[in-house]
């Protein structure tokens, strides 16, 4: 690709843009630093204003970063997961990162109600809560909070759970979970979901609330928080008929 800026007609700040996204997507890694203002300008043969509307438009589109006092960098780019059902490490090694986990909590005790509800537990039954953070490449992705029903599977905290629990539920238990049903919300993050995902209180998160079945039992409600600049839903929709020209 020419790293030319020619007058033409298209604008000097869009083939600004242009070269440097192709350098942001080929060259340079995440956290990379781009050059400054004054070396895009003499390099370019372009003015400030040029220069500042090209970054300015990269940074708006999630592919730049600016650092206060520090300078402008090549932000994180989001995995993009197309919607199916997947555990999160099974996901993460499939879009070629090393999935790590920490967990938070392994106990079992009764439910909240929206639980019980959800699993169908009778008054008083305890199932196994488990919450664990989720990383891709060493960087926080994600909260998962589940609750799996304890007559299903039984002594699972006794297991590794810092891999795939739905691993461990089809080839330990031989319950696999085979179908969710799941609603996505996009909320701010509370003081400690942040904490733990180190973003902002209120950062902008996306919210999963799921239930899980293995047949025809509901064996899992989870929520699972991730950050939204780390993270991208792809789905493919079709229309329910024809669509009329």
């Amino acid at each position: 690709m020419s790293s030319r800026i020619t007058e033409g007609a298209e604008p000097k700040h869009q083939q600004l843009r242009r070269i440097l996204l192709d350098q942001i997507t080929t060259r340079l890694a995440p956290g990379a630093a781009i050059p400054s203002e004054r070396q895009l300008i003499a390099e370019y043969g372009v003015s400030r204003i040029t220069v500042r509307e090209a970054l300015g438009q990269l940074v708006n589109e999630g592919h730049l970063e600016r650092v206060r006092g520090k300078g402008t960098f090549v932000a994180n780019r989001p995995m993009q997961s197309t919607l199916h059902l997947a555990s999160f490490t099974e996901e993460m090694r499939a879009m070629g990162h090393v999935p790590t986990t920490v967990v938070l909590i392994r106990e079992e005790r009764v439910p909240p109600a929206a639980t019980v509800a959800a699993l169908h537990l009778g008054d008083g039954e305890t199932a196994h809560h488990l919450k664990r953070l989720r990383m891709a490449d060493g960087a926080p992705v994600s909260v998962d909070d589940a609750w799996l029903v304890a007559d299903v599977f039984p002594g699972l905290l006794d297991h590794d759970l810092s891999g795939s629990v739905y691993s461990i539920a089809a080839d330990v238990y031989g319950h696999p979970i085979d179908r969710a049903q799941q609603t996505v919300a996009a909320n701010p993050a509370t003081d400690d979901v942040a904490t733990l995902l180190g973003t902002k209180t209120g950062a902008p998160l996306l919210e999963f609330d799921r239930v899980s079945y293995s047949g025809p039992r509901a064996v899992e409600h989870a929520r699972s928080w991730y950050r939204s600049d780390r993270y991208r839903v792809q789905m493919e929709v079709t229309a329910s008929r024809p669509v009329a020209v």
